[in-house]
């Protein structure tokens, strides 16, 4: 007679299971497969956005490259700003150019050598901190702005890539419901933007900023 009692002293039961053939693994994956390639496709232009608003003061964020600074003076030229200011904390010691202290200011003096002077770049450093940079220069960004009068209704920020989505979402945490800020993603020429996941910069770029947005979203 067929031993009917429980394994392991009736902890355990036996249960029978339906299990895809190579058929159904077939079909799954013709389904899931070009949903894994549009996610890919539109993760990237999901983070890199660019909405701005019409306002007088544009925010730029001091670690940009150079070509990032580039587009801040060609923005500049097409819409007339009357503040623009540049944001950032201590940069690291012993990094080149660090006689400038903090990215805000070696953001302000690349702006200034590029050209930038209608209206002339202002810096507003930021406290160093370990973590949560871009929420402490909005803060920092906050206070300079309340010695000078109200805070504007409306600000333009400046941010590279894929790190400008989380930027307006801290931004916006910072400045609260009474201001609405714009966003301008300058491009990372890093890497393809197309085919961010060909490299290991692009897979390390999107995904990394991808993950600090879910934080800054759901964690923060």
């Amino acid at each position: 007679m067929p031993n009917d009692r429980p394994p392991f002293l009736g902890l355990l039961q036996r249960r029978s299971c339906l299990r895809p053939t190579w058929r159904g693994w077939l079909l799954a994956a013709l389904i899931v497969l070009p949903l894994i390639v549009t996610g890919l496709r539109r993760l990237q232009p999901s983070l890199a956005i660019t909405a701005p608003v019409t306002s007088s003061v544009l925010v730029v964020e001091g670690w940009m490259p150079d070509y990032g600074m580039k587009e801040v003076i060609a923005e500049t030229q097409r819409t007339p700003y009357v503040i623009l200011v540049v944001t950032g904390g201590p940069l690291e010691r012993g990094a080149p150019l660090s006689e400038y202290e903090t990215y805000a200011a070696l953001g302000a003096a690349t702006l200034a050598k590029l050209g930038a002077n209608s209206p002339p770049p202002q810096s507003v450093p930021a406290i160093d901190v370990y973590r949560d940079r871009t929420f402490t220069s909005a803060l920092a960004l906050r206070d300079w702005l309340k010695k000078r009068g109200p805070i504007p209704e409306k600000i333009n920020l400046v941010s590279l890539g894929a790190h400008s989505r989380r930027s307006r979402l801290l931004f916006n945490k910072v400045f609260g419901r009474d201001v609405k800020i714009g966003i301008i993603a300058v491009p990372d020429r890093s890497y393809d933007a197309q085919h961010w996941w060909r490299s290991s910069q692009g897979f390390r770029v999107v995904t990394d900023e991808f993950i600090g947005y879910l934080y800054a979203r759901f964690i923060f």
